[in-house]
């Protein structure tokens, strides 16, 4: 088979790591892809991206820093201990086996090297390491731990220095190149389909099969006309529809066209559901798979979706079966537990509003109206008091619209999403757009709602917080240009306990300098991989020369921040930080406020 040295893959790495200019990236990437056989060629960018396989295939490799360290111990010949302390000294253990595997190899004579290892002085392919790798995840039952580490033990005795530095930060999950799906999608459009002209065709093809490895075999072997045949799959998640913001019932209905569906904004997880016959197959908002947490919803399908074949939208959300009170979404992230499912599932049930419908028995929705989905949905649900539509009206009129927004908040929801019922108004799978429009808070006269933004760096605590991080940088998404702008710096609402763990959660996450994707005039003490979402609130949105979100929009020289910001205490697992509050988001936040006119 066909195959491209690993050495080859790594020096392209090293090339991305050393450049934050999205462009460069892509000159190096297309570079790469030129040069991969299509054998292997899904298998450089699954490495490129950190995984073997899609996230929502849910593959782990089920191999943590300590036993990534024994592994390297053994393929070494140095001591546990010393290992143990040079990854403490450098804080990466890519880069601590590197210097352990040069240092022990410049002392050793080639023969004695082969001698000792087994070593081979064939060179490591591609193939190699992805087919290795995935024998390490597929390895289960009783001995599990001691064939992973025997595996990768091999592995790294084979690897070159620089070869075990990508190996270890692959298999730690600190890969950490910044190289967004988006970029990987304009390499291939450059590479293989005559330039970024056409990277719309293969967007598309993205959005209903979100693989890009996969894509990319395709595209090398069948060209454009085999990426322009991709179709729903039953099993296969899309890239889920977002919505915009606004906060006045007349300017939505202006938006809309004078006319709507308004529909009840659940607090709940949104689950994008399939159902292939009896099997039953549920992704989140970020195409995670959460089949696991929700066997309760997976028979309630099974038993009221009167389809073969199916694959519809809805919000799961937590109920008081005593009292039939929708509860909050935070009550819901106890079911995301792996463990004690059924313990969970009879302490926290749920109910599940369905929304949307986007392919029925062969026949696919998402470029039909919205009211045809919806009369389809109605047709496939049998509804009972825990499966439902999430509910809904037409409206054409501002009173009958707040009436509604007022209702739906007395019933425990977070606001409406108005949608289109124009002849335009499709699925736009991974688009946001103004086909649908999320009515929550007045912003006008004070920030009375919630944002979702993402942790990009963190400051270092004093006094009762020293050893700890003081506050985190937070940052909102900007589509346009795919990168996080910042919008302040949030140290309060976290409980102590909170405070305590914030180092363990963003480990994982931790870089020695400025993501290539976060845009910041303000030096952080540390900085993070995009990857972490939190909900939070503030007085109100101010302009502010030090932050980068909106910079230029309201006023020349100035972007926006959120002042007295506090976490709410909700952590958004549930969301890709590429579905945070937007920077256009914020922008219309703050003109809906009262003292935009005196401030500007």
């Amino acid at each position: 088979m066909a195959d491209i040295k690993f050495s080859e893959v790594v020096k392209i790495l090293e090339a991305i790591e050393s450049t934050s200019k999205r462009t460069e990236m892509t000159k190096l990437l297309v570079l790469l892809f030129k040069k991969t056989p299509s054998e292997v060629i899904d298998k450089v960018i699954y490495f490129i991206q950190g995984q073997l396989l899609p996230d929502w295939v849910g593959l782990e490799l089920g191999i943590g820093e300590k036993l990534a360290m024994r592994a390297l111990s053994i393929a070494s010949g140095v001591s546990l201990r010393t290992i143990e302390e040079t990854y403490k000294k450098i804080g990466d253990l890519g880069e601590a086996a590197e210097r352990v595997l040069t240092s022990k190899r410049r002392g050793t004579s080639i023969l004695d090297f082969l001698g000792a290892t087994g070593a081979t002085t064939r060179e490591l392919t591609m193939g190699r390491v992805y087919d290795t790798l995935m024998k390490i995840a597929k390895a289960t039952g009783e001995g599990a731990q001691d064939t992973k580490i025997s595996l990768l033990a091999s592995l790294l005795s084979e690897a070159s220095p620089r070869e075990a530095k990508y190996i270890l930060r692959f298999v730690t999950g600190r890969l950490r190149l910044g190289v967004a799906d988006m970029t990987i999608l304009d390499a291939l459009a450059e590479a293989f389909a005559g330039g970024k002209a056409r990277r719309d065709i293969l967007e598309r093809a993205y959005n209903v099969h979100p693989d890009l490895g996969y894509i990319a075999k395709v595209l090398v072997r069948e060209g454009i006309e085999g990426i322009k045949k991709f179709r729903i799959t039953p099993g296969v998640p899309v890239l889920p529809m977002l919505a915009e913001r606004l906060s006045s019932s007349s300017e939505i209905l202006a938006k809309l066209g004078g006319r709507c569906i308004a529909e009840y904004k659940y607090d709940g997880e949104r689950a994008q559901i399939h159902k292939i016959g009896d099997k039953v197959v549920i992704y989140s908002r970020r195409l995670e798979n959460l089949t696991h947490a929700f066997p309760d919803v997976c028979e309630l399908v099974r038993k009221h979706i009167k389809s073969k074949e199916a694959i519809i939208e809805g919000e799961i959300v937590a109920y008081n079966p005593e009292t039939d009170e929708l509860l909050p979404f935070q009550e819901l992230m106890h079911r995301r537990r792996k463990h004690n499912v059924e313990e969970a599932m009879r302490m926290y049930p749920v109910k599940l509003f369905l929304f949307d419908c986007l392919y029925v028995d062969g026949e696919e929705l998402t470029d039909a109206p919205l009211l045809m989905r919806k009369k389809k949905l109605i047709e496939i649900v049998e509804e009972t008091d825990r499966v439902s539509l999430a509910r809904w009206r037409i409206v054409d009129n501002t009173k009958d619209l707040e009436l509604f927004f007022n209702e739906a908040i007395s019933e425990g929801c977070e606001g409406l999403v108005c949608k289109s019922l124009k002849g335009d108004s499709i699925y736009q799978m991974g688009a946001r757009g103004w086909l649908w429009i999320k009515f929550k808070r007045d912003y006008r006269s004070e920030m009375t709602d919630t944002v979702d933004l993402v942790a990009v760096g963190a400051f270092w605590g004093k006094g009762k917080r020293g050893g700890t991080y003081g506050a985190l940088l937070l940052a909102a998404y900007d589509p346009e240009t795919d990168t996080f702008k910042t919008v302040c710096k949030c140290g309060s609402g976290f409980t102590d306990e909170d405070l305590a763990r914030l180092p363990e959660i963003f480990k994982p996450y931790v870089i020695p300098h400025k993501h290539p994707r976060v845009d910041s005039k303000i030096e952080a003490d540390v900085w993070f991989v995009p990857a972490i979402v939190l909900e939070v609130i503030g007085a109100e949105i101010t302009l502010s020369p030090l932050h980068t979100c909106g910079y230029g929009a309201i006023k020349e020289g100035v972007g926006l921040a959120i002042r007295f910001p506090r976490f709410t205490g909700r952590w958004r697992f549930d969301k890709k930080p590429e579905q945070a509050t937007t920077v256009k988001e914020i922008i219309e936040m703050y003109k809906r406020q009262k003292k935009v006119v005196r401030e500007a």
